[in-house]
């Protein structure tokens, strides 16, 4: 992140993964000066993403991305530019509720609270994930619908496909394990 001059305010946000039981979330703190765009790289990391696909954020009826072209065959979705949006400029305060979508066809939605608005902490480094929820589930899928039928092949050793699905997660994947260690250290060395 480029370096920022000592924020007005604190934003505590909870992510949320929908369509998933037992919830998928994390909890984190960000700058009022964040771009949407920022928030975009907050999400990526707190949640384990690996930006590896489309996004966009939805608030009051408005999308907000990075503009497309028609090359994606999304040229009639009408998209605000991301990186212009500060987030004290949509957020009114404690309790308002927006949403954010990654990979347009796993369509992992999230829906996100703005749980307090803070003074920031002169010790503190932002961003900063807070607590965590368990695991995000492995890019590619097949999104809220496909992750239960993942699960059930990885942790059923009789499953047919359960040598060629944890080959595919890479030998193992506890969807209870999240390090918020590893979170806020790869925020400490900065997104990407």
């Amino acid at each position: 992140m480029p370096t920022r001059k000592k924020p007005q305010s604190i934003y505590q946000l909870k992510i949320t993964l929908s369509g998933i039981r037992p919830p998928i979330w994390r909890r984190v703190q960000v700058s009022s000066d964040y771009t949407l765009g920022d928030l975009h790289q907050v999400i990526q990391v707190a949640m384990g993403w690996c930006d590896g696909h489309l996004h966009s954020f939805t608030i009051d009826g408005e999308d907000y991305g990075m503009p497309m072209d028609d090359d994606f065959g999304f040229g009639g979705m009408e998209i605000k530019n991301e990186t212009r949006v500060k987030l004290s400029k949509i957020i009114p305060g404690e309790k308002f509720k927006f949403s954010y979508l990654y990979d347009f066809g796993d369509s992992w939605d999230h829906q996100i609270l703005v749980e307090k608005v803070l003074p920031p902490d002169p010790d503190a480094t932002y961003p900063v994930c807070i607590k965590a929820k368990r695991a995000c589930p492995p890019e590619d899928c097949g999104g809220p619908w496909g992750y239960p039928d993942l699960l059930e092949a990885i942790q059923d050793k009789k499953h047919p496909d359960h040598e060629e699905m944890l080959d595919w997660v890479g030998g193992s994947f506890d969807p209870e394990e999240v390090n918020l260690e590893q979170i806020n250290a790869q925020f400490k060395r900065g997104f990407k």
